[in-house]
């Protein structure tokens, strides 16, 4: 009996290493405010309260430091809502009452990072090494 082989010697690293790879892409430019709304009585809260600690971490928050986070607890028994103001004032609502936190920071990538402008890093680097070769040739 042969064991079957699917091209790869190691396993998927999980749910943990994909959260953090999309934290690495979040960008938060093009953002206002981001308010996280939950009760915390109501059995989808977790996916709010997860997604309120990874996006409060300093790595995502400095990359726009006038972005205001805030989370907002209310005893209602509504479900967790995450409401996003954008610089070009227009909001965007996700509903994370049957969302996951990996899914919640596909769409945060798929509709906020791609607003991100592009900055052109290429041209000041070649005018830094062009500059750098004719300090050192002197």
């Amino acid at each position: 009996m042969s064991i079957y082989y699917s091209g790869t010697f190691k396993r998927s690293s999980g749910v943990v290493s994909s959260i953090v790879k999309h934290l690495k892409q979040v960008n938060l430019k093009p953002v206002k405010k981001i308010q996280v709304q939950f009760d915390p009585f109501h059995e989808n809260a977790v996916t709010a309260r997860d997604f309120l600690y990874y996006i409060s971490t300093p790595k995502v928050t400095n990359t726009n430091l006038n972005c205001i986070v805030k989370p907002i607890v209310v005893c209602d028994r509504s479900e967790p809502e995450i409401k996003v103001d954008l610089s070009d004032s227009s909001v965007l609502k996700f509903k994370a009452n049957n969302l996951t936190v990996l899914e919640i920071l596909q769409l945060f990538n798929k509709h906020i990072s791609s607003k991100v402008p592009v900055e052109n890093i290429s041209a000041s680097s070649q005018t830094q090494k062009l500059e750098k070769k004719k300090l050192k040739k002197k």
